[in-house]
């Protein structure tokens, strides 16, 4: 009887190791991240992923190159052969060499084209950056962002934090010019001050120089009259 129980309850937690590993693998199908809480008893549990599960180049690569496979599935020989029917008949071992090599051109260019588009429009630096912003959110305890319905109050909130942020710049900035145009204002002022000095040494310059004259002509004038001259 003991037995019996023992077994049981082995087969039981058989069908819990197995349940639980088909929910993991369902779930890792599913691309879904597995949940960070466990049972106490739980032995193995998920690593903590620090990046991305999918890399979205990589994943753009693997569509694009699915994509490419079934357009070329469509140029298939047997069609490529029915719209060159004569030709086919004539040789049909030549046409397929020619098939054969218009699908590797055709495939080789087609991913020429694709990679040029990815380098010049910077895809692969994108889709990281998007990698990268993931990460980033899943450590966010904030909610994201969602529109309220009401495009004012949208608008606002996205305007409002962008011009507080202006005018805490421009606020030391403005101090900052405010303190250079006093400082210009001295110099300024300081100058006008040792213009007006030096105008004023001037004037006393030239009426010294004028009262000299005047006592110059008084004294020139008593030491010789005008009389002794005269014939």
């Amino acid at each position: 009887m003991e037995q019996s129980e023992a077994a049981t309850q082995k087969e039981t937690v058989g069908d819990i190791c197995v349940k639980d590993s088909g929910e993991k693998q369902s779930n890792e199908a599913a691309g879904e991240v597995p949940s960070q809480e466990s049972n106490p008893g739980s032995v193995c549990k998920p690593p903590e992923e620090k990046e991305p599960r999918f890399k979205r180049l990589k994943l753009f690569e693997k569509a694009t190159n699915m994509s490419l496979e079934k357009f070329i599935d469509h140029a298939s020989f047997d069609r490529f052969s029915s719209t060159f029917l004569p030709l086919y008949k004539q040789n049909p071992q030549r046409m397929e060499s020619i098939h054969k090599q218009f699908i590797e051109e055709l495939r080789k260019t087609i991913k020429e084209d694709i990679s040029g588009l990815i380098k010049d429009g910077g895809l692969d630096v994108k889709l990281d950056e998007l990698d990268k912003l993931e990460c980033a959110a899943k450590n966010n305890p904030k909610p994201a962002w969602r529109p309220s319905g009401i495009p004012e109050q949208d608008f606002c909130s996205f305007l409002i934090p962008y011009y507080q942020k202006q005018e805490a710049y421009m606020r030391p900035e403005l101090k900052k010019i405010k303190a250079e145009n006093a400082a210009l204002a001295q110099k300024v002022q300081a100058g006008r001050e040792s213009i007006s000095q030096s105008e004023q040494r001037i004037s006393a310059a030239v009426d010294e120089w004028k009262a000299s004259v005047t006592e110059f002509e008084r004294l020139a004038s008593s030491l010789c009259p005008a009389d002794v001259f005269d014939v």
